[in-house]
């Protein structure tokens, strides 16, 4: 099932995408709207509603994302970085989060802002200390997400928080895909167009198993909360007036637009 979280006349829902998602035929989607919330037993409403007529959400509202760095060789190597003995693990603000057709802002203390197309698990019950066979249990589904750093900050800042933290830093979406092996997906970013990223998530050094296990071992994960789990090589720059695109293999596009911080 894919779930979206949408905006009418006002009122914010969730609902289940219903249709042909492929490239070109995004209009004959439909909404069904959930009685209810995804992270408990829900009902379709049968209520539908064209989804060209929504504003779509971030697909969920995280009270945390743990984002996981250099967990893929390449994209360590094309940064001069070696591969990390334990995952890299940082956060990213829930102000950073943005939907998609959401606009990302370039940050006015940077001058070299990066794409960095990503897989985001997102959590759908309260755990801890997460055995890897349980993680199935514990995981609501897979979206795209678009972990966009300010590379300069990144590099002269020892933390991340600034680089990777601003508002609108964490674009997510389309929706929640629950019916998902995220094992081997293409995962691919283009902008205007032009084809920036291309790589497969059974590339990742560290699988979502390995990810929730570690992360669970440290802290709480509640319902909603989101695991961006590393990026492709092929990371490069954006600029106002750019329209990024990622692209995961069973899940969607996720979309926005490079504007200039007002």
């Amino acid at each position: 099932m894919r779930i979206a979280r949408f905006s009418i006349d006002g009122n914010v829902a969730f609902g289940a995408v219903e249709g042909d998602a492929a490239p070109g035929a995004e209009g004959d989607l439909v909404l069904d709207v959930i009685r209810g919330i995804p992270y408990t037993d829900f009902e379709l409403s049968g209520t539908k509603i064209p989804l060209a007529k929504v504003r779509l959400l971030p697909p969920v509202l995280p009270n945390k994302v743990v984002a996981i760095g250099r967990n893929y060789a390449e994209h360590a190597a094309e940064l001069g970085n070696e591969v990390p003995d334990a995952p890299v693990a940082f956060f990213k603000p829930t102000t950073s989060v943005i939907g998609s057709g959401d606009a990302i802002e370039y940050p006015s203390f940077s001058d070299e802002l990066h794409h960095e197309a990503e897989l985001a698990v997102v959590i759908g019950r309260m755990c801890r200390e997460v055995p890897r066979e349980r993680v199935k249990d514990v995981v609501l589904g897979y979206t795209c997400a678009n972990d966009v750093t300010a590379r300069d900050v990144q590099r002269r800042e020892s933390q991340w928080a600034r680089a990777k933290g601003f508002d609108t830093a964490c674009p997510l979406g389309p929706w929640v895909e629950t019916d998902l092996d995220p094992g081997d997906l293409t995962i691919q970013c283009t902008v205007n167009g032009a084809q920036r990223q291309l790589g497969r998530t059974s590339d990742m050094l560290r699988s979502v198993e390995d990810l929730v296990v570690h992360i669970s071992e440290a802290m709480t994960l509640l319902p909603g909360d989101v695991i961006l789990t590393g990026t492709p090589a092929g990371v490069g720059p954006l600029n106002v007036g750019d329209e990024v695109a990622v692209t995961i293999e069973g899940i969607g596009t996720l979309t926005n637009k490079v504007i200039k911080r007002g």
